[in-house]
């Protein structure tokens, strides 16, 4: 830059880091004293209200007539339906995943002809551009699939000759087309990863229009397109629990900010993207699933309830496994006693685990389930219930059909996308104003009148 220094970056960040450190943090007590939520919730771990919305509920107390807050079991709807009443019904009769997409977008279940016509729009949608997988998914391949996905995203809006309008009719037509093509995004992108870094053989498989979204996931993903019925079944429920779960968790609240600006619904959704992905959210069952791995490793006796619960208090005093003391999969920013989604993809572990011959497994995570709230209880002192999240469970079911961890969060985005363009929808029908939250500002006054002096003068 004419300066004639050439300062190597990484020994400029290492030497500024302590500078970083001490002038942006902020002292406990401010946060106190100004009243401030971290990450917006409450010491009880209840959200602050930002905002209304009609498409989803969840419950995880309920107010006695002194007024008192109780936990009670978590309960999750969606467009006013019980979510265990809608996969219980989908389940035992077709794939819903595309039903449940319906029913969050326009806000009513599809009738047969509805649901008929919406699943033809996306099936016409399931193709994407001339050369795409080739000249963009294939040129930069990552083995982080989610970075690749959201390039994959940004570059689909050069594809779009109304990319900027944000009109209901145009949103939705963009929301459809992603929810179309986010199966393929995300398998393209292992398949390339696989090819380039791990020099595996390279195989692309186009979706068939007569199979669900979950067949076509486990069809394209397999070399030879095979999948029983059970493993269709039970991916499909996974993509029906992990479509939607309000606006408060922190890639739909991501969706709403940002289209809140008027921003284009490539670049809200790859917002979204980046914030799923990080393991604090959607990259949370990638982290049970190595947990699990370690206590796997580190137990002798996986029916020991003495010895598995040992080891647990090893996990929370930081002691092993990744030494940050938690057990992953366990507790809920929104749900004390139990998460419905978990009770209600534990039938299907079951089920899968048995097809499998993983029964071993499943005792062992059931184990883990029943002793690790204890063991937390007496460690740690908790303002409501611990119980396992969704995510306690996703992985291993993941990893029994043969998915790479690599597309672990990869497939909770899109089974989201269809939560995200519902909330996106929202935002611009009802809000029609800039989210703006306020920072309070610590910043102390330099006492320096003339920092700009020559030393020594």
């Amino acid at each position: 830059m004419g300066t004639g220094y050439h300062t190597d970056m990484r020994q400029f960040a290492a030497s500024h880091r302590d500078m970083v450190m001490a002038g942006d943090r902020i002292a406990d007590e401010y946060y106190r004293d100004y009243d401030v939520k971290r990450g917006l919730r409450d010491i009880n771990g209840k959200g602050v209200v930002t905002g209304l919305t009609n498409i989803s509920l969840i419950s995880s107390f309920k107010e006695t007539e002194d007024g008192e807050r109780v936990p009670c079991d978590g309960e999750l709807w969606y467009r006013g339906y019980n979510i265990r009443d809608l996969v219980s019904h989908y389940s035992e009769r077709r794939f819903g995943y595309e039903a449940l997409a319906y029913l969050l977008l326009f806000g009513k279940l599809p009738r047969p002809k509805d649901e008929e016509q919406f699943i033809d729009v996306l099936e016409q949608a399931r193709d994407l551009p001339t050369n795409f997988t080739r000249d963009v998914i294939m040129k930069a391949p990552s083995r982080d699939i989610m970075n690749s996905m959201t390039r994959s995203i940004l570059t689909l809006a050069s594809y779009d000759r109304f990319a900027l309008k944000t009109d209901i009719e145009n949103v939705i037509r963009q929301c459809l087309n992603l929810i179309a093509v986010f199966p393929m995004l995300a398998i393209y992108g292992w398949h390339a990863y696989n090819h380039y870094e791990n020099l595996a053989s390279m195989y692309i498989h186009r979706p068939e229009p007569d199979k669900s979204t979950a067949e076509n996931i486990l069809m394209m993903l397999r070399p030879d397109k095979l999948y029983t019925k059970t493993e269709a079944r039970v991916l499909d429920a996974a993509l029906m629990l992990h479509m939607e779960h309000g606006g408060g968790n922190n890639s739909t609240f991501t969706t709403r900010v940002v289209t809140s600006s008027d921003s284009d619904t490539y670049a809200t959704i790859s917002a979204a993207m980046s914030s799923l992905k990080g393991p604090r959210h959607g990259g949370a069952n990638i982290k049970v699933m190595q947990m699990m791995d370690n206590i796997r490793e580190n137990i002798r006796d996986w029916k020991d309830d003495d010895e598995i619960k040992y080891y647990l208090s090893t996990i929370v005093d930081g002691e092993t496994f990744d030494r940050k003391g938690l057990i992953y999969g366990m507790g809920h920013a929104v749900y004390s006693i139990s998460d419905p989604r978990e009770r209600i993809f534990k039938s299907f572990v079951q089920k899968l685990a048995e097809e499998k011959g993983r029964g071993a497994d499943l005792e062992l995570y059931n184990a883990v389930e029943r002793l690790a709230p204890e063991v937390i209880a007496e460690k740690r002192h908790i303002y409501k219930g611990v119980s396992p999240n969704v995510d306690f469970y996703s992985g291993f079911v993941y990893n029994m059909l043969g998915i790479p961890m690599e597309l672990y969060t990869p497939i909770f985005a899109i089974a989201r996308i269809a939560g995200w363009s519902a909330h996106r929808l929202e935002e611009i029908v009802t809000m029609g104003k800039i989210i703006r939250p306020a920072y309070q500002s610590v910043m102390k006054m330099s006492d320096d009148r003339n920092p700009w002096r020559q030393p020594g003068k």
